[in-house]
Parts: C-alpha cells; sequence; structure tokens
C-alpha cells in the first residue's frame, strides 16, 4: 500500500451531509443498525457516527485496504463500528450475523472508490502507467489484462458498448486483438495509446478523455459491478426494517438505472388493473424519498470535481401491509 497519509485527508465523501439527512431519522434508536455496504475509507460511516450517537454502522468493502484504512479512522467509535470483508451482495448474509437480519439504514456509494484511483499501481486510472488489473480485491478473480488478452471480439465490443457506452467499442475491439498478437498487454499505457487511436479524431473533441469508457467497461466487467449491484440492491431492500431507509449514490446511468428500477418498483402498486380494492400484497412497501435523483449543488462539484457524476437516490421501508420483495 502507498502511504498517502490517513483516509480523512485522502477522501471527501460524496453529497455526505445529505445521505446523513436521509438516513438519520431512521437511526434514532438505540442500537439501530446501519449498513454502509461500500465502506471506502469510511467517510459517510464517519459521519453517521457523528449524527447519530445510538446508532452503530456496519461497515461493508471487498477491498482489503479500505478496510484497513476505515479500522483505523474510526476507531474512537470503539464497539459501535464494526468492519466486515464482503462484497455488498453479502448484506443480507452480513446482517444475519451482526444484527438481526435487517437493518434500520443503508448506504450504497457505488464505482471506483477515492483510494482505487488514487493508487496508481491499481490500475483503474487512464491517467497513470501501472498494471492493467482493476480488481477491487486484489486477492481473487480476474485483471482487466486478463479481459483484454483472452477475450473474443465479439465478446470484448460487448463488455465496451454494454458497459462503457462505447460508440466505437468494435474498432477498439479489433485493434486490441491484432495488437495482442504481437505482444499481450500487460500495462495501462498501452490500452490509452490504443485507444486514440482507434477512435477518430473529431471524436475526442468532446466526451472527456477518449479511453474513459474503455476503462469504466473493463472495470465492471472484471468486478461483475451491474449484476452485483442488480443482485445487491433487492437483497438491501428486502433486509430494512420497517421504517428503515436506503440512500444510493450511482455514478453512472446504468447503475442508476438498475437503482430507479428498484425503488420505482417497491413505491408502485402491484393490484391488477380493475381490481375494486388494493390486496395488502399488492401495496406499496418503498415510499421514495428523492424527486427523481439529486445532483450535488455546483459548490461541492468545485470542491470535489469527482462528485459531479453523482446521482442519489433514496427511499423509506413502509410498515408491514403483506407487501415484500
Amino acid at each position: 500500500m502507498t502511504d498517502r497519509g490517513p483516509a480523512d485527508t485522502r477522501h471527501v465523501p460524496v453529497m455526505r451531509d445529505r445521505v446523513v439527512d436521509l438516513l438519520a431519522p431512521a437511526l434514532q434508536a438505540e442500537g439501530s443498525v446501519c449498513v454502509d455496504a461500500t465502506l471506502g475509507m469510511g467517510g459517510h460511516a464517519e459521519a453517521v457516527l457523528e449524527r447519530c450517537p445510538a446508532a452503530r454502522v456496519v461497515g461493508l468493502d471487498r477491498d482489503p485496504e479500505a478496510l484497513a484504512l476505515a479500522r483505523t479512522r474510526l476507531a474512537r467509535f470503539g464497539d459501535r463500528f464494526t468492519a466486515v470483508h464482503a462484497v455488498y451482495d453479502e448484506i443480507a448474509d452480513v446482517l444475519a450475523t451482526e444484527a438481526d437480519g435487517t437493518a434500520a439504514g443503508i448506504l450504497f456509494d457505488l464505482g471506483v472508490s477515492s483510494l482505487q484511483l488514487d493508487e496508481a499501481d491499481r490500475g483503474f486510472a487512464y491517467r497513470h502507467d501501472a498494471p492493467l488489473d482493476m480488481r477491487m480485491d486484489q486477492s481473487r478473480g480476474m485483471t482487466a489484462a486478463d479481459v483484454l488478452n483472452t477475450y473474443e471480439h465479439g465478446d470484448l465490443a460487448r463488455v465496451l458498448r454494454t458497459y462503457g457506452e462505447e460508440r466505437f467499442a468494435g474498432r477498439i475491439a479489433s485493434a486490441v486483438l491484432a495488437a495482442r498478437d504481437e505482444e499481450p498487454f500487460t500495462t495501462s499505457a498501452r490500452l490509452v495509446e490504443l485507444v486514440r487511436t482507434a477512435v477518430p479524431a473529431a471524436s475526442q473533441r468532446t466526451g472527456g478523455h477518449p479511453a474513459k469508457r474503455t476503462f469504466q467497461a473493463l472495470r465492471i466487467e472484471v468486478n461483475a459491478e451491474l449484476d452485483v449491484w442488480a443482485a445487491a440492491v433487492d437483497a438491501a431492500v428486502g433486509a430494512l426494517a420497517p421504517g428503515g431507509r436506503i440512500a444510493v449514490l450511482s455514478y453512472h446511468s446504468l447503475e442508476d438505472r438498475i437503482t430507479k428500477r428498484a425503488l420505482a418498483a417497491g413505491a408502485t402498486s402491484r393490484t391488477p388493473a380493475g381490481m375494486p380494492v388494493e390486496l395488502p400484497e399488492h401495496a406499496p412497501y418503498l415510499r421514495l424519498l428523492t424527486r427523481g435523483a439529486e445532483v450535488p449543488d455546483p459548490a461541492e462539484q468545485d470542491v470535489n470535481p469527482r462528485s459531479a457524476s453523482a446521482r442519489l437516490r433514496a427511499a423509506e421501508r413502509l410498515p408491514s401491509t403483506g407487501a415484500s420483495r
């Protein structure tokens, strides 16, 4: 691990105060449990522990390095904080072990963390030449280099098109296969240069760095982020206690679409058309707490440019009516 100082000097939690405002009403009872399912360096967890003195936080992360930093940052809260090495779709199993199976508050701050972006040797950032790793948990699974060096053209193009929303996915995939025949991919600078060459110059004048979408797509594929997220949001809603609240920060449209669909489904009656009354099992089980997706204000975006693409959605679990996930 590169020594860049303590976590609280390295990490600016996105929409911190708004997130805590949304979760706090559910965290007033003594011993109420809040799950920070994407703990990172612990910035949101710290804010919850400070603002909600009756609550305790269970923090999940797949990255052992992040867990170590968060444990140090939050040590002052003693047994009010518990760190767990887990992926966020394991939330139900974690709650069965660390609580009574339910939570009063659940937070997800999706995407790549500041820790992973700032550690050049992790391979997440296209602006640093580094090994093409991109695993959030470096102890297991395939790397981005494995994807580039083994996927067939159609599979690689699908990953770039679906997860990166890359218009030139086919061209980039063709260039990758030709280049790897000469030498396997190992570091990021070579991939960045290949993408610059494959993407037409006219298309590079807008939309940010030309490799941004390719790196996003590879990261999502390596970590199975969208499949994991679709399972996790359903599991989290199912684990909310009555009156419990969930808040989700997404950073690209694919994540936000899954979030929107899951929360909207819970807030919509499933009573068949023509039924004279709503049966309890068809009633909504969520109440939306945000009007659409909220975004950081311009002042926060100026201070923390990484917050610019954030979208925040939140919902509250309604009292039991017989409806469930």
